[in-house]
């Protein structure tokens, strides 16, 4: 498949690597793609075959676009691409936003949110927020199974995220989704829970299992 992801941060990085392993053609965005020493930061993905150009080359070859970008700038880059770029992509929604004092950026309505009510004719699907960059792509590295969240309005594109969600080695048993894209707050405030947790254990490589009622 192809996959542009928008951000080259480390959860873009680790994120085109997981996929590169899974043969998908992967174009990486970034503000700066001709940037020296930013190719040099990416020369292992390079050399695997992952490609670099701006936002709109990303956008233009993907058939899903992952944003990875800081939320407190999703949607103005997003805007930079343009709408009619946008129409009818999947478009996988990773990013939580954090203000300078560490508060969430969108305490209300979800980034996923936002982003949907933003570009209304591109198929959000919110996932991937709830794990750090390891586990995002290493679920197995964890002791147990761990549950990872879809939201968003569109069956047909959380079908098709779940598919690259299992091609990170996340099992189908594992997705959980939760409804529409308003179900997004729910993954994005877990961002406060996260960090406490990351804090008491020491780690930031953990995930979260839903356990349901035993059988009567």
């Amino acid at each position: 498949m192809r996959i542009g992801i928008l951000g080259t941060g480390n959860v873009g990085r680790a994120l085109a690597a997981g996929w590169a392993r899974g043969g998908h053609d992967i174009v990486l965005g970034s503000r700066r793609p001709e940037d020296p020493e930013l190719l040099k930061e990416l020369k292992e993905l390079l050399d695997a075959g992952v490609r670099v150009g701006d936002p709109a080359a990303a956008t233009a070859h993907a058939e899903v676009l992952v944003n990875a970008t800081p939320g407190t700038a999703s949607v103005p880059l997003l805007e930079s691409v343009g709408a009619s770029a946008l129409e009818g992509k999947v478009l996988l929604d990773v990013a939580v936003g954090f203000l300078e004092d560490e508060t969430l950026s969108h305490p209300v309505v979800s980034l996923g949110e936002e982003i949907q009510r933003a570009f209304p004719a591109t198929r959000v699907v919110k996932t991937l927020c709830t794990v750090d960059r390891v586990v995002m792509v290493a679920p197995q590295s964890l002791e147990g199974p761990s549950t990872l969240f879809l939201s968003g309005d569109d069956p047909e594109a959380k079908e098709t995220v779940s598919g690259l969600l299992r091609d990170l080695g996340w099992p189908q048993d594992s997705l959980l989704d939760l409804g529409g894209i308003e179900t997004a707050r729910g993954q994005e405030h877990f961002a406060l829970l996260f960090i406490g947790i990351a804090l008491s254990t020491k780690t930031f490589g953990f995930g979260i299992r839903v356990v349901r009622p035993a059988a009567a």
